[in-house]
């Protein structure tokens, strides 16, 4: 299983850093990860496999939320089959 996980915001050092070390305390990992700085704006995608979680989705989706909102940005996470079903044509 997999989540996609969003993130956009004003860009500020350690972003990466601080989003993948909450994946990787909780044993998601990281599979792909894409990035774009506009002006100052921050934008970032990542594929995480959260097969092997060591917690339940849900606190994995609070503690990044509760990151965005120290942090000032939008994080968003979203189970891979959501995530496709709302993207399928």
């Amino acid at each position: 299983m997999k989540a996609v996980i969003t993130v956009i915001g004003h860009d500020t050092v350690g972003i990466l850093h601080k989003v993948s070390g909450i994946c990787a305390a909780r044993n998601a990992n990281v599979v792909e990860v894409t990035q774009s700085v506009l002006q100052d704006l921050f934008a970032m995608f990542m594929l995480v496999d959260i097969t092997g979680l060591n917690c339940d989705y849900s606190e994995l989706s609070a503690s990044l939320t509760k990151l965005g909102e120290e942090l000032g940005l939008s994080i968003h996470v979203m189970h891979e089959d959501i995530f496709n079903s709302m993207h399928r044509i």
